[in-house]
């Protein structure tokens, strides 16, 4: 779609007051799809400001023009050529905003000609202030007061000293180009203030965008902890069941009960954590999420399993475990059992979680070296990545690889303060 298609949605509260902002200021604030080349809309207050800056040109257009035959040495022909350039100065206005600079430019050699043009050449120089740069404003408004003082040295303004004339246009001119700096600040700071708004409003979306995905992350992990050690259970008794099609019928009905058993564990987990997505609940709450109380709970159902595992030394009280580090200490220890039982099937596994408040706590899993050779089993490999990415997010560190005799050892060190 073409940028020219695109449509900005304008507040119903701001599209009741926008009759009364500069259009320019509308087309900033809100940009409105125009055609190419075209200029924004007029609002009311343009009109009304634009009439009120004519009304003030002829004003004193007239004024200028009824003191025209109080100079000295003014012949007719001059006073009709300053009525009319004067005349053309002040239709000239209504130009002001398509033509700032080039309408600013013109008034500097009016200004020297027409005494009638004075309210049109304020009026120039004003617009030429709010709507361009400084820049614009220093060497046109410069230029228009330095042959301030080359008029009125030709035509001296009648019962005033030339110094008091030069002082009253002067500062007459400069009140009117500061009156437009500030007019274009004003504007300018109220762009900036949109412009921070929607700053913020971008670093608000990013920030939900962000927390969002950390929640999936979270419980993407979630879902790896809780259903890879079903899984994996499913996985190494179908292979035994696969690789011993001749086992006692006793064997095949314990293999066949623990993958009901998993089956139906997994099932009832997978359940809970679509129920969190389908709530869209970020708190904890209906996710399983076990502590180190259940430490002893996993090793018996690993026990059952047919593993191997010997819980040799644990925390004396797990309840007094923050229930963030007991659930990472758990999840390590749960992992670590995972990985031992589908590289390492039917060796001796060792668990340790020993710690205290202030000491931290540590967890170490090791398996023996595994006999012969083993079959593979599916997996992500990631779950170790994952640990690390665990620990290292609630503050502690793990560390894993090899033992001398040819097992493997996962290490995890987590604050307990």
């Amino acid at each position: 779609m073409n940028s020219s298609d695109e449509r900005t949605t304008v507040p119903p509260a701001f599209a009741k007051r926008r009759w009364v902002l500069p259009a320019a200021l509308v087309e900033d604030l809100y940009p409105q799809p125009r055609r190419p080349g075209g200029r924004p809309r007029r609002t009311a207050r343009d009109w009304a400001v634009d009439f009120a800056c004519f009304l003030l040109a002829v004003t004193i257009g007239l004024l200028a023009a009824d003191a025209l035959d109080q100079e000295p040495g003014l012949s007719p022909a001059m006073a009709v050529a300053d009525q009319l350039i004067g005349a053309l100065a002040c239709a000239a206005v209504w130009l002001r905003r398509r033509w700032p600079v080039g309408l600013a430019v013109a008034m500097v050699p009016v200004s020297l000609v027409s005494a009638t043009a004075g309210g049109a050449v304020l009026a120039a120089l004003f617009t030429l202030a709010v709507h361009r740069p400084f820049r614009y404003t220093a060497w046109i408004g410069g230029a228009s007061l330095a042959v301030t003082p080359l008029y009125y040295w030709m035509r001296p303004e009648p019962g005033l000293p030339f110094l008091a004339s030069l002082v009253i246009a002067v500062l007459l001119a400069v009140t009117v180009l500061g009156w437009g700096l500030l007019v274009r600040s004003k504007r300018q700071l109220l762009l900036s203030l949109r412009d921070r708004a929607r700053h913020a409003e971008a670093e608000a979306r990013l920030r939900a965008e962000q927390a969002q995905r950390l929640a999936r992350e979270a419980i993407a992990r979630e879902m790896h902890d809780v259903l890879a050690h079903r899984l994996t259970l499913l996985s190494v008794h179908a292979g035994a069941l696969e690789f011993r099609p001749d086992a006692p019928r006793a064997e095949v009905a314990r293999a066949a009960g623990v993958i009901r058993e998993s089956a139906h564990e997994a099932l009832q987990d997978l359940r809970q954590i679509i129920g969190v997505l389908r709530a869209a609940d970020s708190d904890d709450a209906g996710r399983p999420q076990p502590t180190l109380a259940a430490l002893d709970a996993l090793v018996a159902e690993s026990r059952e399993a047919g593993m191997k595992v010997t819980l040799a030394e644990r925390v004396p009280d797990p309840d007094a475990v923050p229930a963030a580090v007991g659930r990472t200490a758990y999840r390590i220890a749960q992992e670590a059992l995972t990985n031992a039982r589908k590289h390492a099937p039917g060796t001796e596994v060792t668990v340790r979680v020993t710690g205290a408040p202030g000491d931290g706590l540590a967890v170490s899993v090791r398996n023996a070296p595994p006999r012969g050779e083993v079959p593979p089993v599916p997996g992500s490999g990631q779950g170790l990545i994952g640990l690390t990415e665990r620990a290292t997010l609630a503050g502690g560190t793990l560390e894993h690889g090899p033992t001398p005799g040819g097992g493997f050892e996962v290490r995890a060190r987590l604050p307990w303060g």
